[in-house]
């Protein structure tokens, strides 16, 4: 199951000529695929687009009845792949997957797919994962569109310029016969608004009808001497040809006035940064007419340079508004005015950060200074001078406690670690590997259990260097979408070959968890149209790993750590291999509330546990904290002058997975935990079973109140 259903909002995607679409931006572009005739589908899910591919998954009957063949590939580099249909015939096909990281991990498909060329549009969307709020490291895709000619649209992001970009990147590959990489931004996947429909299209040419017919070239073959005359074609024909589609179908946009001192040229996902900060200098009103020209790349890879030219002619000063390092549009455009005899200023990076997120705070400052040098009479005079120092800000750090990432109230993962740290304590500290995925968490306090991660799937293969042996063996930490994305050859599949002597654990939650809970082939739950329950177990045997062990319940703590002693100590000195399991809590509540909300509705007696701690109890050493970090575990001060330590508290957000109590179990801490069933719609004896118990319970502690000495606090 997804961490959300589109089933509703997809049968807006059947909305036809006259009507007015509304949504947000991922469920535009699934629209915007069917109108322009799509023929087949496919990508891997990551943020910022995997309710992309949700969204996909539960449009399947729709995709069915266009002729659209969907696939949910195994990795970014199997859905690049997928493209190779559009080489040899016009097909137009799409696939999506996580910016930077997606395009890494399909740089070799990619690549080939650029080499050979295209018949059909080939477009690959690229959710770009940049900024603060990102959960990956800070690139840009515009590197490798340059490295293998890949043309790269970034639309304005509002739903009709999005949408219309869909189009114009098909006919833009086809133009040119080059894939183009539509880069959609965090902001444009999740933008809500309207855009007028037309009819959804069935493909000229279906995959199915393509199978009856098979064609080849071998001129697209990327071998010598081929792949010599690709370069060729790149240069000579491809890129010409995208730049004269680019003039004469407009792709680029101009706003503001024909002509004057200044002007500014933005990617297209950043032009409503632009037209927000200059709203607030007075020189664009709300719906975007501006007074300075601005330029805007909707195309920001190929460069045009008879536009550019064009732009910058007869004015003093330009400023380039590029999110991201390196600055790979003002370098371009540097050139293009070295090479001219213009004498126009170029401002790009020296007014704005080299890197970071471009906030509205910052592309104020980067365009107010830029006016100011070359237009001051434009700009109001209550704004702050360029040289004028910024006012101090409080050093908010000094006073707000870092809040880093976490598991989940109930994860499954956190008992794992809470193990392997206990075992850490009796055998040493171990070199400890990550991988990408929830239990990177585990990286951070309570438990500093990992140190590095390489990339989706590679855990084990990044501890490769400590497989030799030692006084201590290595572990590594993998999950289970990891594991089928990438880690069962490179990891494993590693290990095995190499003989290694080491330790990996497979955190098997039933889902690919960490981005937002698809199905994968060891998923438990029946799907429809995909092939679940395959066991990670059989898997391993199938690649040779002999010493495997299995654990169902990871919230067995006492077992996890058993199972972890044995394997650090046993005398086998193959790969040993843990495979956790337990389903991901989040999913577990989406699937189970529901059902127990409906059932205490309908009058059915249910059950639902809570834990607590017994602040009699409690000795207040919170050791139970440092080895769990659940959420719902905190501190509590007591009203009793003779105790100065808080005790341990559980509050309403417990999920009932008894972690707390059995980490104090296996750690041997204290049994102040408690778990206590609240029972919806008790029977008739159970009611008064509770009335009477009630009774007595508080009788019990009206006598032991009056026992208790009190302390009262005078007033001076």
């Amino acid at each position: 199951m997804a961490e959300r259903s589109f089933k509703k909002e997809v049968e807006h995607l059947r909305a036809g000529t006259g009507e007015t679409f509304t949504g947000e931006g991922i469920l535009a572009i699934t629209k915007a695929l069917l109108e322009n005739g799509v023929g087949y589908v496919g990508g891997y899910q990551g943020a910022p687009i995997s309710h992309l591919m949700d969204v996909l998954a539960d449009a399947e009957e729709l995709l069915g009845e266009l002729g659209v063949r969907f696939e949910a590939n195994a990795s970014e580099a199997a859905a690049a792949a997928m493209l190779s249909a559009s080489v040899h015939y016009p097909i137009r096909g799409a696939v999506t997957f996580k910016g930077s990281v997606g395009v890494n991990v399909a740089s070799d498909a990619l690549a080939n797919l650029s080499s050979s060329g295209v018949t059909g549009g080939a477009v690959v969307i690229v959710g770009e994962d940049y900024g603060e709020g990102s959960s990956i490291m800070q690139e840009r895709s515009h590197a490798f569109a340059m490295k293998s000619q890949f043309w790269l649209m970034d639309p304005r992001p509002n739903l009709p310029s999005i949408v219309q970009s869909v189009g114009q990147s098909f006919e833009l590959s086809e133009a040119s016969n080059t894939p183009v990489m539509l880069m959609v931004r965090i902001r444009s996947c999740h933008v809500t608004g309207s855009f007028e429909c037309h009819d959804n299209q069935r493909p000229a040419l279906t995959v199915k009808n393509a199978l009856s017919n098979p064609q080849r070239d071998w001129n697209r073959v990327v071998l010598p001497p081929m792949s010599f005359a690709h370069e060729q074609d790149k240069v000579n024909n491809r890129w010409p040809a995208a730049q004269q589609h680019i003039i004469d179908q407009k792709l680029n946009e101009f706003f503001g006035p024909d002509s004057g001192k200044i002007g500014i040229v933005c990617q297209g996902g950043m032009y409503n940064g632009v037209i927000r900060a200059l709203q607030r200098l007075g020189l664009a009103d709300i719906y975007g007419d501006t007074d300075i020209p601005i330029y805007c790349l909707n195309v920001t890879y190929p460069l045009v340079d008879q536009e550019f030219l064009t732009f910058a002619k007869d004015k003093k000063g330009v400023l380039i508004i590029e999110e991201g390092q390196p600055e790979f549009i003002e370098q371009g455009f540097s050139t293009m005015l070295l090479r001219s005899d213009l004498s126009v200023k170029l401002h790009g990076k020296d007014v704005f950060p080299m890197a970071g997120e471009y906030t509205g705070q910052v592309m104020l400052d980067g365009i107010s200074a830029f006016v100011t040098q070359y237009s001051p009479n434009l700009m109001p005079g209550q704004m702050r001078a360029p040289n004028q120092p910024a006012p101090e800000l409080p050093d908010l750090s000094q006073t707000v406690p870092i809040r880093p990432p976490g598991f989940c109230t109930g994860c499954p993962e956190r008992p794992i670690f809470a193990a392997l740290k206990l075992v850490q304590q009796e055998l040493g500290e171990h070199q400890i590997s990550a991988d990408i995925g929830c239990h990177l968490f585990a990286s951070l306090p309570p438990f500093d259990i990992g140190g590095a991660t390489m990339g989706y799937g590679l855990g084990p293969a990044s501890n490769a260097a400590f497989d030799g042996g030692g006084e201590r063996r290595a572990i590594s930490i993998i999950g289970d979408g990891g594991f089928w994305h990438n880690g069962l050859s490179s990891s494993i599949g590693n290990m095995v070959f190499n003989k290694a002597d080491s330790v990996a654990v497979v955190v098997d939650n039933y889902y690919s968890a960490a981005t937002g809970g698809q199905d994968i082939p060891s998923s438990r739950a029946d799907n429809p149209t995909k092939s679940t329950n395959n066991p990670i177990t059989k898997a391993l045997s199938g690649v040779g790993v002999d010493w495997v062990r299995h654990i169902d319940h990871t919230y067995d703590v006492t077992k996890m750590r058993a199972i972890f002693h044995e394997a650090l100590t046993t005398e086998y000195d193959g790969p040993k291999v843990i495979v956790a399991s337990s389903e991901c809590m989040l999913n577990r509540q989406r699937r189970e509330k529901p059902q127990r909300n409906q059932m205490i509705n309908d009058g059915k007696r249910m059950e639902i546990p809570r834990f607590g701690v017994d602040e009699d109890i409690c000795t207040g050493d919170h050791a139970c904290i440092r080895l769990s970090g659940c959420p719902s575990l905190s501190v509590k001060h007591l009203n009793d002058p003779m105790r100065d330590d808080p005790v341990a508290s559980i509050d309403q957000s417990c999920v009932g997975c008894g972690n707390c109590g059995e980490v104090a179990d296996a750690a041997v801490l204290c049994p102040s935990f408690y778990r206590a069933d609240v029972v919806h719609n008790p029977g008739r004896f159970e009611s008064r079973w509770a009335r009477m118990s009630g009774r007595v319970i508080h009788w019990l502690q009206s006598r032991r109140q009056l026992g208790r000495l009190e302390f009262l606090e005078i007033a001076p």
